[in-house]
C-alpha cells in the first residue's frame, strides 16, 4: 500500500464501486487507512487522472480525497477540511442516486467521520492563528452531516434491509459530538425525537446505541432529569465493551454525580479501578453530611471537575449533604420537634461561620420543598417539626 501508484489506486476504487464492495471502498477513502501515508497519492491536482478512470460524481469525490491527503501531509487542516467537504458533497450526489439501496453506508461512515475530525482540527488551527470564530468549522460540518441525515431519514420507499435509515444513528452520534463540543445542546432535541420514534432504535449496533445513550444521558443530566440520566448512562456503562476501559471511565464521570444525587454512593474499589479517586472525598463528604470536607474536595479537584463539565452538577450535592447533616441532628436529638438552633450549631461545626438563623430556615425550607424532609417550620416556636413516619425519605424516592 505504501508504493501503490495513483492509477493502481484509482483502478482499485473503480473495482470496489463496480462490485459494490463498500467496506473496501470506505477504507480507500478513510484517513485511518495506510494509503494516506503514500506520497504518490498526495496530489495537488489529481482531477484529470481521476476523470480518466472514474465516472462522475466518484471522480470528484476521489480527487477531493487525494487533495485532502496532500493538505494533511502539509499539516494544513483548514485546506483539508475544505476538500473533505467536497468529498462528502460528491458522495451525497451518488448516495441520492442509489434508489432503494444502502450498500454505500460504510463509505458515508468513513467520509462523515473524517469530516468531523478535520473540522475540529481546522478550528484548532484557526484558533492558534487568532482567526475565525471558535467552533465555526464544526458548525458548518454539522450542516453537511444534517444533509446526510435528511437523506437517510427520508428513505421510506426501500425495504428495511435496503433502507438508508440504518445510517441515521451513526450520523446522530457524530452530530451529538459536535453539538456538545460547540455547546449547542438544544439542537440535539429533534435528533433524539427522530431516533426515539424510529422502529430501528433497538436494532442498531450495540456500539452505536451505547454512544447514543451516553450523549442523551449527559443531556438529561444537564436538564436536571436525573432519573432518565441514570437510566441512559447506566445502559451505556453496562453495555460498553469491557475492553474499552477508557470509554467506561468517561461514562462514569457523568454517571457518578447522577448516582450520588439519587443517593447511591460509589465504592472506593470502583473509583480506584477506573482511576476516579477525585470523587473519593466527595462521596465520603456527601454520605457523612460533612460540608467542610465537600467544600475542600470540590476546591481540590476543581480543575478536573470543570474540565469534565460537572462542577455545577457536583455543587448540587450540597443540598444532599445538608440533608444528611440535618438527619444526624434528628438522630441525635430523637424528637420530632427540632430547635432551629441545633441546625445552626451543626452548620457552624462545619466552619460555616457566616450563617444565621434566617439562612438555616431558608436551607430547611428548600429541603422541605424538594421533598428531602417531611415536615414544616414553626416560626412561633423556632422549631422544625418533622413527620413521625419517615421524616427523611430516601433520596431515590425523592429525585
Amino acid at each position: 500500500m505504501a508504493h501503490i501508484t495513483v492509477n493502481q489506486y484509482l483502478q482499485q476504487v473503480l473495482e470496489f464501486i463496480d462490485s459494490r464492495d463498500s467496506e473496501s471502498c470506505a477504507e480507500f477513502l478513510s484517513f485511518k487507512h495506510p494509503h494516506i501515508a503514500n506520497r504518490r497519492l498526495q496530489l495537488a491536482n489529481p482531477e484529470e487522472r481521476c476523470q480518466q478512470i472514474l465516472e462522475p460524481p466518484y471522480d470528484e469525490m476521489v480527487a477531493a480525497h487525494l487533495r485532502c491527503a496532500f493538505a494533511v501531509a502539509n499539516h494544513d487542516f483548514v485546506e483539508a477540511y475544505k476538500y473533505q467537504t467536497f468529498v462528502v458533497q460528491s458522495f451525497l450526489k451518488a448516495f441520492q442516486a442509489h434508489k432503494e439501496e444502502n450498500w454505500a453506508l460504510p463509505i458515508m461512515y468513513a467520509v462523515a467521520l473524517d469530516l468531523r475530525i478535520f473540522a475540529n482540527s481546522a478550528d484548532q488551527q484557526l484558533g492558534k492563528k487568532g482567526k475565525g470564530k471558535t467552533g465555526d468549522m464544526l458548525e458548518k460540518a454539522a450542516e453537511l452531516l444534517m444533509s446526510c441525515f435528511r437523506i437517510c431519514a427520508s428513505d421510506n420507499r426501500a425495504g428495511i434491509d435496503d433502507s438508508k435509515k440504518w445510517g441515521m444513528l451513526f450520523l446522530v452520534n457524530q452530530l451529538f459530538k459536535i453539538y456538545f463540543k460547540i455547546n449547542k445542546l438544544h439542537l440535539c432535541k429533534p435528533l433524539i425525537r427522530a431516533i426515539d420514534s424510529s422502529s430501528l432504535k433497538d436494532e442498531y449496533s450495540m456500539a452505536q446505541r451505547v454512544t447514543y445513550k451516553y450523549y442523551v444521558g449527559r443531556k438529561a443530566m444537564f436538564d436536571s432529569d436525573f432519573k432518565q440520566a441514570e437510566e441512559y448512562l447506566s445502559f451505556a456503562f453496562c453495555h460498553c465493551h469491557r475492553a474499552t476501559q477508557k470509554n467506561k471511565r468517561m461514562i462514569l464521570i457523568y454517571l457518578l454525580p447522577v448516582k450520588m444525587l439519587l443517593g447511591h454512593m460509589p465504592t472506593v474499589q470502583l473509583l480506584r479501578k477506573y482511576d476516579l479517586l477525585q470523587f473519593s472525598d466527595v462521596t465520603k463528604a456527601v454520605g457523612e453530611g460533612n460540608l467542610l470536607l465537600l467544600n475542600e474536595a470540590l476546591t481540590k479537584h476543581e480543575a478536573f471537575f470543570i474540565r469534565c463539565g460537572i462542577f455545577l452538577i457536583l455543587e448540587k450535592l450540597k443540598i444532599i449533604t445538608y440533608r444528611n447533616l440535618f438527619k444526624k441532628v434528628y438522630l441525635l436529638l430523637r424528637t420530632h420537634q427540632l430547635p432551629l438552633d441545633a441546625f445552626l450549631v451543626a452548620l457552624r461545626s462545619m466552619q460555616i461561620v457566616d450563617v444565621d438563623i434566617d439562612e438555616v430556615q431558608c436551607i430547611i425550607a428548600n429541603l422541605i420543598y424538594m421533598g428531602h424532609i417531611k415536615g414544616y417550620i414553626s416560626h412561633q416556636h423556632q422549631k422544625l417539626v418533622v413527620s413521625k413516619q419517615n421524616p427523611f425519605p430516601s433520596l431515590s424516592s425523592v429525585s
